[in-house]
């Protein structure tokens, strides 16, 4: 089935569900509060709020990405496991809720 061509290529949704970020048996994360991003031709993320996040256990990391549709992403590490996260800080317009917000990457999400 051909996709809608009048959709937007992402959309943010609320997500209600709990969300929690768990790595080596270590709680990073725990939110209802998360953001879901759906963006054409890849899987579904949510963007967790800081807020829920135990930031103290993640390390900035020197990896920097750009989408064209929503800005620099900065990357997140928790020890030896590099880049289990990213961020848009300042987002382009149209994604300003991103701000504030990770998502992590699968397989170290519940």
């Amino acid at each position: 089935m051909a996709m809608d061509s009048t959709e937007p290529r992402i959309t943010l949704h609320p997500h209600s569900r709990r969300v929690r970020v768990t790595i080596d048996g270590t709680l990073i994360a725990d939110t209802t509060r998360a953001v879901e991003l759906r963006e054409r031709g890849y899987p579904p993320r949510q963007y967790l709020p800081h807020d829920d996040i135990q930031m103290e256990l993640l390390t900035p990391s020197e990896t920097v990405t750009h989408c064209p549709f929503k800005g620099d992403a900065v990357y997140f590490s928790y020890g030896e496991h590099q880049d289990v996260a990213w961020s848009y800080q300042q987002p382009l317009e149209g994604m300003e809720e991103l701000a504030g917000r990770l998502a992590f990457y699968k397989g170290v999400s519940e």
